[in-house]
């Protein structure tokens, strides 16, 4: 007995050696396990599934809404106030996300304010340009030059995060610039009267092509923010979505004086307030697809986030040709087409990648 005493005596007060083995035997199966289980239930599958379902049912009902306000007449009028809208928007954005976050016991900030007022620089500029194109294009023309944005969301990607992407991935780029030239593509005119041909002209110019490839660029740069502002500060869905949106209206309320927009626009609204409730679903909706974008983003990244917002775009093409008799050439659903196969391809190499990601950071933790 004594002897087994003084063995024990000898094992356990010795100098932790024996104790430390028995942590370090102990702590990859509890620890670390726990650790990881956050990041892996980020990128389950089913979050992903829920954030394209979730996209793709309230832009899709966003986007009726918006061709049914700038496109429909209200007694001989039309809809032009593109700041209003936006400003009605964001301020819905920022309720919901406020919100949301005092259903999730989530406080908010609006630090780093100097990032966050940058960013809801570019967003602005982006939302309101991208609105203010339908004034000069048709509904199909304005979602399928937005479907662009992974390019700028790509090139912006490299020159500044200095991030590198396959080579098949350029290719899938490449599809895509092709579609949305073949689209655009307008035909020489063939009238020889000199009033038509300015006219024609001036529409080959395409203000609302420009105004969507100045939209598409400031895509590029909320992207590129938003993913370093993700990197830099670790802001969750609900920050980001809040202070883009809180504030956004600055700028915008500034801009609705100084033009003198606002008031112009509650005119139109006391003449036609059917127009009230339009505006309404429209802003919730987009409230609910931003809340999506935004988890997207955070958890995803802004590509993947753009896959996803291209996608629904496709099927909005078809519903405004459906319901409100918009007519593509054949040429166009050409370009259609080449537009999403390149997209579908570009996402199921990202999905492959981050499969393999995932198998690595599991033999990684198993090691």
């Amino acid at each position: 007995m004594s002897t087994r005493q003084r063995t024990k005596k000898v094992l356990v007060p010795s100098n932790g050696v024996v104790s430390s083995k028995k942590k370090k035997m102990a702590e990859p199966p509890s620890t670390s396990n726990k650790t990881r289980t956050p990041t892996g239930s980020n990128n389950s599958p089913f979050l992903l599934i829920g954030c394209f379902l979730g996209i793709f049912c309230s832009y899709f009902v966003y986007g009726i809404l918006q061709e049914r306000i700038t496109k429909r007449d209200f007694g001989g009028e039309k809809f032009r106030f593109f700041m209003f809208l936006v400003s009605f928007q964001c301020i819905i954005n920022a309720a919901v996300a406020k919100g949301a976050s005092w259903y999730k016991k989530e406080s908010l900030s609006l630090k780093p304010l100097p990032m966050y007022s940058v960013l809801s620089l570019s967003y602005v500029g982006a939302m309101v340009t991208s609105n203010s194109a339908l004034a000069y294009i048709t509904y199909p023309t304005q979602v399928l030059g937005k479907s662009a944005k992974p390019i700028p969301v790509m090139v912006l990607g490299v020159l500044i995060n200095k991030k590198k992407y396959p080579l098949i991935k350029y290719l899938c780029i490449l599809m895509i610039v092709c579609g949305v030239g073949l689209f655009l593509y307008k035909d020489t005119p063939t009238n020889n009267n000199n009033n038509s041909t300015n006219t024609k002209l001036f529409n080959i110019l395409g203000i609302g092509e420009l105004l969507v490839f100045i939209s598409l660029s400031l895509d590029g740069v909320t992207g590129v923010l938003q993913e370093r502002l993700k990197a830099s500060h670790n802001v969750s869905a609900l920050q980001l979505m809040f202070g883009v949106n809180c504030i956004a209206p600055v700028y915008l309320i500034t801009g609705l004086l100084v033009t003198g927009e606002g008031l112009t626009a509650l005119y139109f609204i006391g003449r036609h307030p059917e127009v009230t409730l339009n505006l309404i679903a429209f802003s919730l909706a987009s409230a609910i697809g931003q809340l999506f974008i935004f988890i997207t983003i955070t958890t995803y990244g802004p590509l993947t986030c753009a896959v996803f917002t291209t996608t629904r775009k496709f099927f909005t093409i078809l519903m405004s040709v459906l319901l409100f008799g918009n007519t593509l050439l054949q040429r166009q659903w050409v370009a259609v087409a080449l537009v999403f196969i390149g997209l579908s391809i570009d996402a199921y190499i990202g999905s492959k990648k981050k499969t393999e990601q995932t198998k690595q950071q599991q033999q990684t933790q198993i090691a």
